[in-house]
């Protein structure tokens, strides 16, 4: 939609903009993104098994990866949408787009209580985000820098990709077919890598991470290279690294050779740590899609006061990075370099945010204090159902509690890997009970009647992380996670009513165990689930 129209004359390409709009709902909110948005033809799911319009039929835990919209902000899109055909009328396109798009930037500012100074640059996914911080360090260090990903073994898929200015798929979000991997013309450049896993036979935080961020630092900049590094908070099993000492000593020995970014895709961290973040100069990579639970593909990179005074109209602009981003990504303040980039509405993108954007009202018009006990009290029993479970191996997340993390002081991923006489599984049929899990599958079931009724109801939880053992076969965990959007759904004023809420809760999550057995023990009964399980 996006490339057509950006190649039309400007008065053909405002028509077919404004005509744009006319497109159903669902296939509006499923474009503007890279191919794991497609929906697949028969299901109507994309690659992480979830709708573009509210489904109750599948159980959610699976905000560390992506979740179906909800009615609440299906209804809010809509709205958006018939409000902007409506402004439409009066004036161009792009220039209501454009208008709409800002007041976003103060919206999400409320949400997350940040002052004005703090910029907001809006992407299609946290990958696309990663690109844009590659390109605001470039502008402000002055030259290519080398990024060092810590947590390189626990973020997004792209992350390796982006880190090198490489293309991480087959099409941008622009619609510009390209090659994976291949160099993005003016901004490939080094990474290095710092994996988060204690490389053991144990499933753990490697307790040298922030020996191994600084040595990575010294061997950099000895060479006279400036660093971009990209921490973690939170990574995919919910780890954070390196610790706020780490970056005390990186602040005092490299002032001004080290750009900072924050991979808290996830969002699961207080306001006031995200405020801490900024207020030492960090970038922040954030996304509606994650804990918030807005649909799978809103991203946004939240820039501190200084970093647009460097980038004037000389800014060099790598031409392969006209690509990522249109003009209304960027601040109108940056007038200087929102000019270089073409017009080109992404209502796929904008879409998604408005739906993102309303499930962070909803969340935090929950009074804090019951955030904090919803999320303690489910803590506490997920812990105990997976420890409880005698086919889940818990894998150990820390905490980190202190005065920054509010109410996630708690974990909210729990990861486990799935055992078989005590040992872990292979990863082929992990990923096939992942499969499996959001499926009806009674008739694959030859048990009771109830143990059919489990079979049947669909549950999505976190795709598999890959874990690679020194001394075996691969294999992976996979992720019960807590949303904003449980916690929005147990509140009441009521406290028996949201006692009762919060049980309910637990109850899926118990299910979703259960279900899990059953799959176990029919893969040892029966023909390997990696043989009869096909898809989402």
């Amino acid at each position: 939609m996006n490339a057509g129209a950006s190649r039309l004359r400007p008065a053909d390409g405002r028509r077919y903009r404004l005509r744009d709009l006319f497109t159903p709902l669902e296939t509006l909110l499923s474009s503007g993104g890279d191919v794991r948005l497609a929906l697949d033809p028969q299901s109507r799911l994309n690659a992480y098994g979830c709708a573009p319009m509210p489904t109750d039929e599948v159980w959610n835990f699976a905000s560390s990866t992506a979740s179906s919209i909800s009615e609440a902000a299906y209804e809010r899109a809509a709205l958006a949408r018939e409000e902007l055909v409506h402004k439409s009328l009066f004036e161009e396109v792009d220039v209501a787009f454009d208008a709409r798009v800002e007041d976003m930037r103060d919206e999400l500012r409320g949400h997350l209580q940040l002052p004005p100074r703090v910029d907001v640059v809006f992407s299609p996914s946290g990958t696309d985000s990663q690109l844009h911080a590659l390109f605001l360090a470039r502008a402000v260090l002055g030259r290519p820098p080398v990024t060092i990903v810590v947590g390189s073994d626990q973020t997004g898929s792209g992350a390796a990709a982006t880190a090198r200015g490489l293309h991480f798929s087959s099409v941008t979000a622009s619609g510009v077919s390209v090659r994976k991997d291949g160099s993005i013309a003016g901004l490939a450049g080094e990474s290095i890598a710092v994996p988060l896993r204690e490389p053991a036979s144990v499933i753990a935080p490697r307790r040298d991470a922030d020996t191994e961020v600084l040595r990575a630092i010294e061997t950099t900049v000895a060479r006279g290279a400036p660093v971009l590094l990209q921490i973690m908070d939170a990574s995919k099993l919910g780890w954070r690294a390196p610790s706020d000492a780490c970056l005390d000593e990186i602040a005092r020995r490299w002032p001004g050779k080290v750009k900072v970014v924050v991979d808290a895709c996830q969002m699961r961290l207080g306001r006031r740590r995200l405020r801490f973040y900024l207020d030492r100069g960090y970038m922040v990579l954030v996304t509606g899609s994650k804990f918030f639970g807005g649909p799978a593909f809103s991203g946004a990179l939240l820039v501190p006061k200084g970093f647009s005074r460097s980038l004037d109209q000389n800014a060099e602009i790598a031409p392969g990075f006209f690509d990522y981003a249109g003009r209304s990504d960027w601040p109108k303040r940056w007038s200087a370099l929102r000019s270089r980039f073409e017009s080109r509405p992404n209502f796929g993108q904008w879409l998604r945010w408005e739906a993102a954007l309303s499930e962070m009202a909803a969340y935090y018009a929950v009074p804090g204090a019951f955030r904090a006990r919803a999320l303690a009290e489910l803590v506490a029993g997920i812990d105990s159902m997976i420890a409880l479970t005698p086919s889940l191996g818990a894998v150990s997340a820390p905490r980190h509690a202190g005065v920054d993390d509010e109410e996630f002081a708690h974990a909210t991923i729990f990861p486990f890997t799935l055992l078989r006489q005590g040992e872990p599984i292979p990863i082929a049929e992990t990923s096939a009970i992942y499969r499996a899990l959001a499926r009806d599958m009674a008739d694959d079931i030859n048990g009771s009647a109830a143990d059919r009724q489990v079979a049947a109801q669909g549950c999505l939880v976190g795709q598999p992380v890959r874990i690679d053992l020194p001394d075996g076969a691969p294999h992976a965990a996979l992720r019960l996670c807590v949303g904003a959007r449980h916690v929005t759904e147990a509140w009441s004023p009521d406290a028996a009513d949201a006692r009762r809420n919060l049980q309910q809760i637990l109850d899926r999550i118990a299910h979703v165990l259960v279900k899990i057995e059953l799959l176990l023990g029919r893969a040892d009964r029966a023909a390997p689930l990696t043989t009869s399980v096909s898809g989402v």
